[in-house]
């Protein structure tokens, strides 16, 4: 893909609508292990944990990925 601003401009608009979505979902699933964990279901709720790792990893990942297409 050619050095593009304004593409660059678009691609990381579109990125940050996804990244804000992951941020909205991480915060449902929270909410969920939480009433998971205090119902005593330990096991689902660690899964929903590590699910939540991922988001975290994955949205530090975009975040880099924006911050570099709005650099160019």
């Amino acid at each position: 893909m050619p050095n593009n601003s304004e593409a660059n401009i678009a691609t990381a608009d579109a990125l940050t609508l996804l990244l804000h979505n992951q941020h909205a979902l991480a915060a449902a699933l929270e909410e969920v292990t939480k009433w998971i964990s205090v119902n005593g279901v330990e096991s689902v709720a660690a899964n929903a944990v590590g699910a939540m790792d991922t988001l975290d990893k994955n949205a530090r990942a975009i975040t880099n990925a924006i911050m570099r297409l709005r650099q160019l």
